[in-house]
């Protein structure tokens, strides 16, 4: 079989994920001033980094600290990391990040929010909700197009490589870090409203990445197995797929019967067990994404 893909689909690809990377960059960017530099709000990575440094040294533009900090963590990454298909991605992102922050600063976006928003005036969940929102957005576009806006992850993969350190780890050291900095530089109040945003960004990442799933995944221990089967195929109308099990007190053969439903139709399927075999053990977990008939199409993204 050949698995040699056409130059127009590859062509077709290359530009869906630019487009993503571009897209969440300047999500990530627009942000980062309405939610975190005007209220002191410090961010995890790089970009937290510029923005203690702004403190200190206010001529000096976040968005240009964020680029001239990554260039040599990009080119680290080049050579141990992940070579040139993520140099290219990690530098147009960070080039639309940082040209976006200090633009839009420019514009006057960070004079905006500090007169829409204010922490003194009971606006601290909101920051974190829409401010969480937006920089996980951007972030989970960026990921999506297999790109990366740079920074500590580049240190992190490197830790994970010569050091043997787990990637999560090692970013969040970096990240602690990056907080004590900033809780000796600003208060607690924007610290612990950083802290709780990182949060809801990491959750929104997540979704981005992997979508909403209202299916389930069901797992069907029965001793009719053939009359539970039928009642799947027949009155629910899914497909499933009968398991080899072995018992694993007796050693007899279990075969189990596994099948991806709808969320609504947990109840149909808790109904049919119990006409047809209400002594059946069923485990039933969230399924995080499903491709395929009755579900989502089992196509690229482009």
């Amino acid at each position: 079989m050949n698995m040699v893909r056409p130059r127009s689909a590859r062509i077709k690809e290359l530009i869906y994920d630019y487009a993503l990377i571009v897209v969440g960059s300047i999500i990530v960017g627009l942000g980062a001033n309405l939610f975190f530099v005007p209220f002191d709000v410090v961010s995890g990575g790089v970009t937290g980094i510029a923005i203690i440094l702004h403190h200190f040294f206010e001529r000096l533009p976040i968005g240009t600290a964020v680029f001239l900090m990554n260039i040599p963590l990009t080119i680290l990454g080049w050579k141990f990391a992940g070579g040139a298909k993520f140099f290219y991605r990690t530098i147009v992102a960070v080039f639309f990040m940082s040209m976006t922050i200090d633009l839009s600063a420019a514009m006057g976006l960070v004079e905006f929010a500090k007169a829409t928003f204010s922490i003194d005036h009971g606006d601290s969940l909101l920051l974190i909700c829409y401010g969480g929102l937006l920089d996980g957005l951007g972030m989970g576009l960026v990921f999506r197009g297999r790109g990366t806006t740079g920074g500590t992850d580049v240190l992190g993969k490197m830790a994970q490589r010569f050091l043997g350190v787990p990637i999560g780890q090692s970013l969040l050291a970096m990240n602690v870090a990056i907080f004590g900095g900033a809780l000796l530089v600003f208060n607690l109040k924007p610290v612990m409203i950083a802290l709780a945003l990182a949060y809801v960004s990491a959750h929104i990442v997540d979704l981005v990445q992997e979508g909403f799933s209202t299916a389930r995944a069901a797992m069907i221990m029965t001793t009719h197995l053939d009359d539970v089967k039928q009642a799947v195929l027949e009155r629910m109308n899914r497909g499933c797929t009968v398991l080899h099990g072995t018992g694993g007190f007796t050693g007899d053969d279990r075969p189990v019967l596994y099948v991806v439903i709808g969320a609504t139709e947990v109840g149909q399927l808790k109904r049919l067990l119990w006409e047809v075999d209400r002594h059946a053990f069923v485990a039933i977990a969230p399924a995080k994404e499903v491709l395929g008939e009755g579900f989502a199409p089992n196509v690229p993204e482009v």
